[in-house]
């Protein structure tokens, strides 16, 4: 009796000090947690309750504090805020999971022979891909449409170029869309060489193509947003800001999220249609838990890589034709556009590649936002900005939304382009991120890869992955680690207007965290791109682990 005594005084003891004496659902411990908080920077344990971080702290307390039906050793693993990609394109990358992949590859021919074995595979109605990008070919010159009329004569094909700025059609494609020489397009441009049609489509002329290819059906879309969100959640994607979509479209995210089938969140622009802006202006923005319809998608110009970005000077490469590229729209349309945004309380968010293209915006969100704001309208890509441009993001609380890879991507043949005192203007993060304080970063896959490490990766070592150029791509213009992992979570959701709910790993916020096997902060260069993904969690729930 004598030991039951004390034992009896230590649990009665215990239970007055609140020895789990808390109920969690779950319990996160064991971990390196990087919260990308400022006022809590690191942390070994968390608690999470219906959906919702409840506590961060040292291990012992977390564990001695609450009880939980479901408790998960990370075993010294490091765990993040759930990656938000700012911008990209879910839908249009699941879709393409189902047409041509010509990602990659290194020629024309090679091209051809992917296609080919595509139409093997689907031999019949139109035959589409996407990914071809002349400039990683040996002759860096648009293909021709002479090889797909001699095999597909009969059989409509239409190729997208990576930036989805152009594509390549055959004869059958051009005949059925009524294209004939000497035809004209505003925002676009129909290639003729010695008055023949090469099938190269730039921009606008795209569309008078790809307007006849079928719609995918619904049963179509929910596959590929079904695939589309398995392998983002592969690589610790927990939000998507999906950057122009139709109003059936966030229809169709909207059942499928309240049916429980798709559980990642979505941040998702309007296509600028006049179909979208009279079924949501006046209806207004919509926020939920994994849904938020708050901004639309504008596109002011083209690519650099297919010539179509809008620039003050004519590009480097076409002198001697004083080509500029240009806009899509005029500048009433976009004025028009901005006006309706500011009176309706939508976000505007425009695609700006040249300098041209980014000052015409730039001047005409100063029209309409008159100065300092918390709008945060956005500039997409914000690729080549004039010097004297730059302070207008900041006069005019403009947030810059870049994509760090397609500075690698492009930095082969960006000179070619611009030229080298302009290249030095050219994907300058650091100098935008003076602006505001912050910026965004996505991929805008699926131009890009979709894993935020390459991201990362790109943001702050400014090389490929083997290692050039040495010292790296205009490294003046790099982001620090601590930068490129706040783009990423924290001042990505602020993009978006969801800072208070995630971007980082904070009591009361949403419990999206991805686990990863090391430390991005601290890992060399040369071991970042191996980083490997364990773990993804949304709300509290696992929807993603490494096998």
């Amino acid at each position: 009796m004598r030991f039951l005594i004390p034992i009896f005084l230590l649990a009665t003891l215990l239970q007055a000090c609140g020895f789990k004496n808390e109920q969690a659902h779950l319990i996160i411990h064991n971990a390196n947690i990087i919260t990308m908080d400022p006022e809590l920077p690191e942390a070994e344990a968390m608690a999470i309750r219906d959906g919702r971080i409840i506590e961060l702290g040292p291990e012992r307390k977390i564990l001695n504090k609450y009880r939980a039906d479901q408790i998960v050793d990370a075993r010294k693993q490091f765990v993040y805020p759930g990656f938000i990609d700012a911008h990209c394109h879910l839908l249009a990358y699941g879709l393409g999971l189902q047409e041509a992949n010509l990602t990659g590859t290194s020629s024309w021919d090679e091209v051809l022979e992917s296609v080919k074995s595509h139409a093997g595979a689907y031999p019949d109605g139109w035959l589409v891909g996407r990914g071809w990008d002349q400039n990683d070919w040996p002759v860096q010159q648009y293909p021709d449409r002479a090889a797909l009329d001699s095999l597909f004569p009969d059989r409509p094909v239409l190729l997208t170029r990576v930036d989805g700025h152009a594509a390549l059609v055959n004869a059958k494609a051009l005949d059925m869309a009524g294209v004939t020489p000497g035809d004209t397009i505003l925002g676009g441009a129909f290639e003729v060489v010695e008055g023949r049609l090469t099938g190269i489509l730039i921009d606008k002329a795209v569309d008078k193509v790809s307007a006849l290819v079928p719609l995918a059906d619904r049963s179509a879309k929910e596959q590929a947003l079904m695939e589309a969100q398995e392998r983002c959640f592969a690589v610790g994607l927990t939000t998507v800001s999906i950057a122009g979509l139709d109003h059936r479209d966030i229809a169709l995210i909207d059942s499928m999220q309240e049916a429980g089938a798709l559980k990642m969140r979505v941040y998702a622009m309007l296509s600028d249609t006049q179909e979208n802006i009279d079924e949501w202006l006046d209806r207004g923005p919509m926020v939920k838990e994994r849904l938020s319809v708050r901004s639309f998608k504008f596109y002011a110009d083209g690519a650099l890589g297919s010539r179509g970005a809008c620039l003050i000077r004519p590009y480097s490469d076409q002198m001697a034709q004083k080509h500029v590229g240009f806009l899509l729209d005029s500048i009433e349309h976009f004025r028009n556009r901005a006006l309706q945004m500011h009176n309706a309380g939508f976000q505007m968010n425009t695609h700006c590649i040249g300098d041209s293209a980014n000052r015409t915006i730039l001047q005409l969100y100063g029209e309409v936002l008159e100065g300092s704001n918390d709008l945060r309208w956005r500039i997409e890509h914000a690729q080549v900005v004039h010097r004297e441009d730059i302070p207008l993001f900041g006069a005019y609380s403009v947030i810059p939304s870049v994509q760090p890879t397609h500075a690698t991507s492009d930095m082969y043949w960006a000179e070619l382009r611009l030229g080298r005192n302009r290249l030095r203007r050219a994907y300058a993060y650091k100098d935008l991120l003076a602006q505001n304080g912050m910026l965004a970063l996505g991929t805008d896959f699926p131009v890009e890869g979709i894993s935020p490490i390459n991201t990362f990766y790109a943001a702050t070592v400014r090389k490929d992955a083997e290692g050039y150029p040495e010292g790296g791509f205009l490294p003046e213009n790099a982001l620090t680690r601590d930068e490129a992992l706040m783009g990423m979570t924290l001042w990505a959701a602020l993009s978006n207007f969801e800072e208070e709910q995630k971007g980082s790993l904070t009591v009361g916020k949403l419990a999206d965290f991805t686990v990863l096997d090391r430390d991005l902060r601290e890992v060399p260069d040369d071991e970042i791109l191996p980083t490997g993904f364990l773990q993804t969690w949304i709300n509290g729930e696992q929807v993603w682990k490494s096998e």
